[in-house]
């Protein structure tokens, strides 16, 4: 009985950790980048961006495909950073515990 009541605890505890977590990971912020900085991305850990940044050099109006992929490759940084992020402060949180949808 006592193991049971041990573990309710331990249940609850890990929950409010992870409430608590959600909390940070909706504001923490991780920017990816591209073209060696030239265009950035800054997102939460919940994929909400806010902020862009486009260095003025790499504007050519001739060659906005050229653009576009240097967005897409700074935006896609940043989701890998968020993810890799996520992925370990929920290990922290949970002791290493797989649990889907968490991470």
């Amino acid at each position: 009985m006592k193991n049971m009541a041990s573990m309710m605890k331990q249940a609850q505890q890990m929950q409010k950790n992870m409430q608590n977590l959600q909390a940070e990971l909706e504001k923490y912020e991780i920017t990816g980048t591209a073209a060696g900085g030239s265009v950035s991305v800054t997102m939460t850990c919940k994929h909400k961006v806010t902020a862009l940044k486009i260095n003025p050099d790499v504007v050519d109006a001739d060659d906005v495909e050229t653009l576009e992929d240097l967005i897409t490759v700074a935006f896609n940084d940043a989701a890998e950073k968020v993810e890799t992020y996520v992925n370990t402060e929920v290990s922290k949180v949970t002791g290493g515990m797989s649990i889907p949808g968490l991470g």
